[in-house]
C-alpha cells in the first residue's frame, strides 16, 4: 500500500505539467466585484503593448467573446475598463543524448571494431518563444487596477492557429475572474 501515495504524486506531477498556460491572478481585496457589469478597452494601456496590431486584435477578440460569455456587457459608460500588456522571452534547451548498445571497440573479431555496437552522442538544441499577457481590469471611476491576470504559454508562428492559441491563453487567464474571495 506504500505504492499508492507514490503514484498518485507521480500522476499529479505528470497532469499538471500537462497545462499548455500557466496562470496566476490577484486582486484588490476592498473591491466589490458583484458591482462590474459593463466594460471598455482602455485603448492608452493597449496601445502600449509591445506586439503587433493583429496580436492585439486576436487578444481583444478573445478577451470580447470571454467577458461576453461571464455576461458582461461592452458599453460606452464602462464600470471597467480592460488593459493588457505583453512580455515575450526565447526558451533555449540543449538536450544531450548519451544512448547505444553492444561491447564497443576492440572486442568482436580481432579488427578493433565490433560490428554489434550501435550508438553515440548526439546533441539537439530548440527554442521557442515564450509569451506572458497581463489583463488588467481597472475600476472606471476610480482608475484602480482592481484585478490582474497573467498566463504564459510557448507561442505559435502558425498563422491559422494564432487566434486559437489566444483564445485559450485569455481564456486560462479570465477563468480567474472573479476571484473566489472566501
Amino acid at each position: 500500500m506504500k505504492f499508492l501515495p507514490l503514484l498518485s504524486v507521480i500522476l499529479i506531477i505528470t497532469f499538471s505539467s500537462c497545462t499548455t498556460v500557466r496562470v496566476a491572478s490577484d486582486y484588490d481585496k476592498q473591491a466589490n466585484f458583484n458591482t462590474y457589469k459593463s466594460y471598455a478597452f482602455f485603448k492608452p494601456g493597449i496601445d502600449k503593448a509591445e506586439i503587433s496590431d493583429l496580436d492585439k486584435k486576436r487578444i481583444l477578440r478573445a478577451i470580447e467573446a470571454d467577458m461576453t460569455s461571464k455576461g458582461f456587457i461592452k458599453s460606452e459608460n464602462p464600470d471597467m475598463l480592460v488593459s493588457i500588456f505583453t512580455k515575450t522571452r526565447e526558451n533555449v534547451s540543449v538536450y544531450q543524448n548519451n544512448w547505444g548498445w553492444g561491447w564497443g571497440p576492440g572486442w568482436g573479431y580481432g579488427w578493433g571494431w565490433d560490428p554489434w555496437f550501435w550508438g553515440g552522442n548526439y546533441n539537439s538544441v530548440s527554442t521557442v518563444t515564450e509569451g506572458t499577457l497581463y489583463i488588467d481590469l481597472i475600476d472606471a471611476s476610480k482608475k484602480e487596477l482592481i484585478w490582474q491576470g497573467m498566463g504564459t504559454s510557448a507561442l505559435t508562428k502558425d498563422v491559422d492557429k494564432k487566434q486559437e492559441k489566444m483564445n485559450e491563453i485569455v481564456g486560462a487567464i479570465l477563468e480567474k475572474y472573479p476571484p473566489q474571495i472566501e
